[in-house]
């Protein structure tokens, strides 16, 4: 199967020279480039948090591989569903998805359900294909679309899951998760907020940002990505996470009243 871009020309060009144009100016091809086991990175419309992802995948080593975590922004079938045979398409080209990989991180976990219609409209994953094509053309994805309805217990087994399959894949991989933080709140009150999740982002603390979460009541739409993500990093040896750059759409917009905020963080 082929996955059409859902939201190309809307969150992003659809044209590939004015891709292109856009990313160039949000990345920062000269920074010194770390290895890094998972990053975490926003999605929404380039023009707010572009310069978020950009300076988050331009802090890292790009390698051939990804598992990109994303939630699922409106109602889908499977609790956790993967693809794991075909392509993504955007307008910098084809991305193939990554089969065997896929088929070991199914493989110990009952949770997780193949699911290709559960990411035909969602927007989380797609939109950061285009940063990672900017920085290296010919790489494969595990795309995996998470419900809201999922817990903490069921987030840690697939992140055993990935650790596990990447493992096995024995191949350098990197792990993404896709997750906007604060939305619509004051900009003040979204970062005192989102700092209270990515302080337990950064301490590598994955039941503690999954309860911070909910207790703070922080409208951070990824944090179940996050937090499989963290378990992950954290069963492949993951030692330390640096916030990269935060912002919020306020800084692009000038409306400070009502904003979404934006974390870029590299876990190494």
């Amino acid at each position: 199967m082929r996955r059409k871009p859902a939201v190309s020309g809307y969150f992003y060009p659809d044209r590939e020279k004015d891709l292109r144009s856009m990313i160039e100016r949000m990345v920062e091809p000269e920074k010194e480039k770390e290895k890094a086991i998972c990053v975490v990175s926003p999605h929404a419309g380039f023009e707010y948090s572009g310069p978020v992802a950009g300076a988050v995948f331009s802090s890292v080593q790009i390698p051939d591989k990804f598992v990109i975590l994303g939630p699922s922004h409106r109602s889908i079938q499977s609790r956790i569903a993967i693809m794991k045979e075909g392509d993504w398409e955007t307008p910098l080209g084809l991305v193939k998805i990554e089969s065997r990989l896929a088929e070991l991180i199914l493989k110990p976990s009952a949770l997780i359900t193949e699911d290709e219609v559960a990411h035909l409209n969602e927007h989380s994953l797609e939109v950061q294909l285009p940063f990672i094509q900017y920085f290296k053309k010919d790489i494969s994805i595990v795309p995996i679309c998470i419900s809201y309805f999922v817990s903490f217990v069921e987030l840690e087994e697939l992140g055993k899951a990935i650790s596990s399959g990447i493992k096995e894949f024995k191949e350098e991989v990197m792990i993404v998760a896709s997750t906007d933080m604060s939305h619509y709140v004051e900009h003040e009150v979204a970062k005192k907020k989102d700092f209270l999740a990515i302080d337990k982002m950064l301490n590598l603390d994955a039941k503690g940002l999954y309860d911070i979460v909910q207790k703070e009541d922080i409208s951070m739409c990824g944090f179940q990505p996050t937090t499989s993500a963290i378990v992950a990093s954290k069963e492949l040896g993951a030692e330390k996470a640096t916030l990269v750059k935060y912002q919020t759409s306020g800084d692009t917009s000038g409306n400070y009243d009502e904003v979404v905020g934006y974390a870029g963080i590299k876990i190494n």
